[in-house]
């Protein structure tokens, strides 16, 4: 252990240099963008949760009484918007599950649909409160577009896909193809990466938006394409019919990256952050303790402290409140309105959709998979 013997006028210069070192730093921290703090905080926007100082977001969304959600909505399963305009799918259901944690109302959200590019500017500024849209936790983003990721709801793995009919059977095949990739995305990134290193010639052909790129694809400008395998999913489970439907696409078994996804927030709000995470943790640990929708009110019986602590009932006469900002029952409310994770996943994507993806790593730890929530306690 270092000596920690210092003379009191050493101490007194030492916090004299700090302070003036502060007041340099102030001075010149807006260099090149210009204004003062308070000019500052006015520009990154105030139209959801504003620039996000310590506990702003959580009090704004209470104030307002929404959740301003950005999401994707051209992914069968994860997020669409139907004809009728109602959104659906798994993001879409952890938007309706933090507005149900945090204003006990699952309907009280405004989903803001944003594409690749535009999802971490909205974010920075203040339109949204919360990223809730396919998008994947890697370090350069956590560093650098001013994000906090949460807890992976879904983990991935980038693919390709190709029409039925193609000759391309692998990747090593693809020597000379031109492929669709969605832009502003770390597909595009690791399509670079992965053939580079592999020695594989290819032509990129970039879109902001899946639907110029799905017309693409339709019309033979590209041999294959690649994304998330959950979003080809999705995609093959909705094809149109007059393109052979589902049976007309085929998914390569090569798996590209690891794609973890989930909600991103702003960086400097451990209160929102701690809301939205506690909010996707308590559909975690109710699918292992087996509370459903179905059963919730059964399960508001049982003499399991844990059950009851995790359902804000009295344990030992106090309801259980782990000083989130969250009503004690909040899990109720995301349980009644959503249901627990497997439920979640199951009528999205998984046995009980159109898709029917397996669980796999995204099982709970107890069988093997990650999903995994922290003690409420």
């Amino acid at each position: 252990m270092p000596r920690m013997r210092f003379t009191f006028a050493a101490l007194l210069v030492a916090v004299f240099a700090l302070a003036a070192a502060g007041c340099l730093h102030s001075d010149s921290e807006d260099e090149g963008g210009g204004g003062s703090d308070t000019a500052a905080q006015e520009d990154t926007g105030t139209g959801a949760g504003g620039a996000g100082g310590e506990g702003e977001v959580l009090a704004a969304v209470k104030e307002r009484g929404n959740v301003v959600c950005g999401v994707n909505e051209a992914v069968p399963g994860f997020g669409v918007a139907t004809e009728a305009g109602e959104f659906e799918g798994f993001d879409i259901d952890y938007c309706r599950a933090i507005a149900a944690a945090v204003l006990g109302d699952a309907e009280a959200v405004e989903f803001t649909p944003l594409t690749a590019e535009q999802r971490f500017t909205a974010l920075q500024s203040g339109e949204i409160d919360v990223l809730v849209r396919n998008t994947t936790y890697t370090a350069s983003r956590d560093g650098a577009e001013g994000a906090r990721f949460l807890h992976t709801t879904y983990y991935d793995g980038q693919g390709m896909m190709v029409k039925s009919d193609s000759e391309f059977q692998e990747l090593a095949d693809l020597g000379g193809a031109t492929i669709c990739v969605l832009s502003g995305t770390t597909t595009e990134l690791n399509l670079e990466t992965v053939f580079q290193a592999q020695g594989i010639e290819y032509t990129p052909l970039t879109f902001e938006e899946a639907d110029p790129l799905q017309a693409a694809f339709i019309e033979g400008r590209c041999d294959a394409w690649t994304s998330d395998l959950s979003q080809l999913a999705g995609i093959r489970s909705a094809w149109p019919e007059a393109q052979g439907g589902p049976e007309g696409l085929r998914l390569f078994e090569d798996v590209l990256s690891k794609e973890p996804l989930g909600p991103a927030v702003r960086d400097g709000d451990d209160d929102w952050a701690d809301a939205v995470n506690w909010a996707i943790f308590a559909t975690i640990q109710a699918e292992e303790f087996e509370i459903t929708q179905d059963n919730l009110d059964e399960m508001l019986e049982s003499d399991n402290p844990d059950i009851q602590r995790l359902l804000g009932q009295p344990v030992e006469g106090e309801p259980f409140d782990a000083g989130l900002g969250l009503d004690a029952d909040f899990v109720v409310n995301v349980i009644r309105a959503v249901g627990n994770y497997g439920e979640i996943y199951d009528r999205n994507v998984g046995e009980g959709s159109a898709l029917g993806l397996e669980r796999g790593l995204n099982a709970l730890w107890t069988d093997g998979g990650l999903q995994y929530a922290p003690p409420f306690r």
